[in-house]
């Protein structure tokens, strides 16, 4: 019986320890604030991420902006998924494939096209890439990221690429 109980124990104590060497599974969701757009350009942008494992996310991105003639609309959606590269899990260098759906307004008058709807929607799909920073609490982050991406349905007063860049301060928890 003695030899059970101390056979059961160490059992148990080697499947307590596992995993806890190296990947810290508590810190799985993250919000960010792209401080590097606002600057440049006052448009408000955030984005969520999700992390699955320790090399890989999904995520999603809300933008607003208040110029509707902007160069990427005035209102942003989208969903991207990362890989990350780096040695630290959940940080480093990540690839990046993502969407965005985004409306606008074109800011071309002219008399000879008459009655256009100068409002559009769009959807693009492209790839980015960056780099991720965290503290040695796994709390805080620093991000610089960018991305290019074809339109899908463009119309002829659209580009048929749009980039996107940013530098982002978060939060996990």
């Amino acid at each position: 019986m003695m030899k059970f109980l101390v056979s059961l124990t160490a059992v148990l104590f080697s499947i307590s320890m596992a995993g806890q060497a190296y990947y810290n599974d508590s810190n799985r969701h993250e919000i960010k604030f792209n401080v590097g757009q606002f600057l440049v350009t006052s448009v408000i942008e955030s984005s969520y991420e999700y992390y699955l494992n320790e090399d890989t996310s999904i995520g999603g991105t809300l933008y607003f902006s208040g110029d509707a003639t902007a160069y990427n609309g005035n209102f942003g959606i989208g969903p991207n998924v990362r890989a990350y590269f780096g040695y630290a899990p959940q940080s480093g260098f990540f690839a990046e494939v993502f969407g965005l759906y985004y409306t606008g307004e074109d800011d071309e008058v002219s008399q000879n096209l008459g009655g256009r709807d100068y409002d559009y929607a769009t959807t693009a799909i492209g790839l980015g890439a960056g780099s991720k920073w965290t503290t040695r609490s796994q709390r805080f982050i620093i991000e610089i990221n960018g991305g290019l991406s074809r339109n899908i349905n463009p119309e002829d007063f659209q580009s048929d690429f749009m980039f996107k860049a940013g530098l982002s301060l978060g939060f996990r928890f």
